[in-house]
């Protein structure tokens, strides 16, 4: 069996939707990218706010440890990341907590990635 790890995607696997369902999530240690709109799907802002002041917010987002990073030229916030590498929205179980409300990014992965149609997918050890 070859070592994935998900940090390198040249060692990831090709992407099978049935492979989810016995992996242990490492798609949710990769960085992740979030829009405007995004951060109003998650409830985090309003469109107002953001037209408003988007300083404002991503002040507020940063100091309540929920973004690390923030690119104003393209709008784009990469989102804290637990002490493991984890995503800060999966619960104890490694389930995502804001599914129905998830970043475009997560929504669309593997489309969209370090390496489109392929995941750093691990089985679970039972």
């Amino acid at each position: 069996m070859r070592d994935i790890d998900y940090l390198r995607p040249s060692t990831w696997i090709s992407y099978s939707r049935a492979d989810c369902q016995k992996c242990h999530g490492d798609c949710c240690r990769l960085p992740v990218e979030v829009s405007h709109s995004d951060l109003v799907r998650m409830d985090l802002a309003t469109a107002e706010e953001l037209e408003w002041d988007e300083r404002v917010v991503i002040k507020r987002l940063k100091k309540n440890h929920i973004i690390r990073l923030y690119d104003q030229k393209n709008k784009i916030a990469t989102l804290t990341q637990m002490a493991d590498s984890r995503c800060l929205f999966l619960d104890e179980k490694g389930r995502c907590k804001i599914y129905e409300k998830r970043p475009n990014t997560c929504r669309k992965f593997p489309e969209v990635g370090p390496r489109p149609d392929y995941c750093p997918f691990k089985a679970k050890l039972v």
